[in-house]
């Protein structure tokens, strides 16, 4: 008597489900991943107090004697972003607080994403992966949700961050005829505009493959050309209409690079 055989069907659902637990295991056993997330702690924390104590320091250039004020942070809420005084101009300006402020998340994920992916075709694992386990577009949808959530919890950080160092510093919380709802939006805008830069990582570090050095370089660079639109599109006044246009960017890039993503990987080699 002959018995069929039957072999259990590798479907998306199972496919993703295994390469998500893989990912994320490695991600959260890995070490850069912690090291990021510090990063994105004390960086607020340092700036906000080193800056505070340098408030109305003066510095002098000893060519031309030009005298230069170093103005500290006056709110809390600079370190997110760019707070309306009572007089309805922009508090800070374009000053260091301005300019390094919780967006600079947005470039540093690219550390993590690059590392990330290029460690898999250093060690060969992509291209075992790809023989015997998941499709090419599974590995891209992987890598980007597993950016998107490193992404997003080193922007919950950074957060965390500017509350503890406005707290040491002893700087004022005040909104200035915001409200916390803002201060939410933001942040929910701020992470759902995440998937954005992470795809664009992703594909330039499935191009670069092995070579860390070109993937840095080139997310680095490929990232800068949106980062100057993180504050427009995101700002602390943020409501509902923000997230969902971060949403719906967010949508757009993921499924358009990650398509790109999905055609690089299977034109070119995997060594």
């Amino acid at each position: 008597m002959e018995v069929a055989v039957k072999f259990p069907k590798n479907n998306f659902g199972k496919r993703m489900k295994s390469m998500l637990k893989v990912d994320f295991r490695r991600m959260f056993k890995s070490r850069l991943f912690y090291i990021l997330i510090a990063c994105a702690l004390l960086i607020p924390i340092l700036m906000t107090v080193m800056m505070t104590m340098m408030d109305g320091s003066v510095s002098v250039d000893p060519q031309t004697g030009v005298e230069t004020v170093i103005h500290g942070p006056e709110n809390a809420w600079q370190s997110i972003g760019t707070l309306p005084t009572a007089d309805g101009a922009a508090m800070g300006g374009m000053d260091v607080m301005a300019m390094c402020n919780i967006n600079m998340m947005f470039m540093l994920v690219a550390v993590f994403i690059c590392l990330f992916i290029s460690d898999d075709f250093r060690s060969g694992y992509a291209k075992n992966l790809f023989t015997v386990r998941v499709k090419k577009g599974d590995y891209v949808i992987s890598k980007n949700l597993a950016g998107f959530v490193c992404g997003a919890l080193m922007l919950i950080a950074y957060f965390i961050g500017s509350v503890l160092g406005g707290a040491i510093a002893g700087l004022s919380f005040d909104l200035y005829g915001l409200t916390a709802v803002n201060l939410v939006m933001c942040m929910l805008s701020k992470i759902f505009l995440m998937p954005v830069f992470v795809s664009i990582f992703t594909l330039i570090s499935v191009a670069a493959k092995q070579k860390t050095w070109l993937a840095v370089c080139g997310s680095l660079g490929g990232g800068m050309l949106l980062f100057m639109m993180v504050s427009m599109i995101t700002p602390l006044g943020s409501t509902v209409l923000n997230v969902g246009l971060c949403i719906a960017g967010s949508a757009i890039f993921a499924f358009g690079l990650g398509a790109v993503s999905k055609q690089v990987l299977k034109k070119t080699s995997l060594v």
